[in-house]
């Protein structure tokens, strides 16, 4: 069996929770991860809104980026090996087009191709509260074999800051991923 291979794709959409998908690419160069970015156009504008930075800084954070109309890409295609997919914020609206098949641009092939070739899918949702369309969307990627992972933090560890609580969900969202060298603190239980 072939070695799994170290690439990730990385979607960006224009949910709020930018930083996510900031620190996958960040992540992902620390871990020596071939990183592939595809941005939406609400996904620059709000990276830009909440992180300040315009689409060249956003697209110098990866190893390689994606034109969201370039269904010609290399990640358009089964034959391109990656170990997983993962999109971070990923709207309501990538999730009804993830979750029905409707490869229409880059973002939405990608994660397309990643299902079918039965690799991992982590979609960070971001959006409440949550309708009948959203919870069935998710069950639908869900049943496909895609995961759902609303960034939801964990204070049990009592983080002191945002960047503690993005870097949390990001170390398991990698760990998930199937991602070599993600690191997640684990829980100890309760000290008494």
């Amino acid at each position: 069996m072939s070695e799994v291979p170290r690439r990730l794709v990385v979607g960006i959409t224009g949910a709020s929770g930018a930083a996510y998908g900031l620190r996958l690419l960040r992540r992902g160069r620390e871990l020596g991860l071939e990183t592939h970015l595809i941005v939406t156009p609400a996904g620059v504008l709000n990276v830009h809104h909440e992180l300040g930075l315009d689409r060249q800084a956003l697209e110098a954070e990866a190893s390689r980026s994606h034109a969201l109309g370039d269904v010609g890409a290399c990640v358009a295609s089964g034959s391109f090996a990656t170990a997983a997919m993962v999109i971070a914020p990923c709207s309501m609206k990538t999730l009804a087009a993830v979750a029905h098949g409707f490869g229409d641009n880059l973002l939405t092939r990608a994660a397309d191709v990643t299902l079918k070739e039965r690799r991992r899918l982590v979609l960070m949702v971001r959006e409440t509260p949550l309708n009948l369309a959203h919870l069935r969307n998710m069950t639908s990627v869900t049943e496909m074999g895609g995961i759902i992972f609303p960034p939801l933090p964990a204070f049990y560890h009592r983080p002191q800051s945002i960047e503690e609580l993005v870097n949390e969900s990001v170390e398991r969202v990698l760990e998930l991923a199937g991602v070599a060298g993600a690191a997640p603190q684990s829980w100890n239980g309760l000290r008494g």
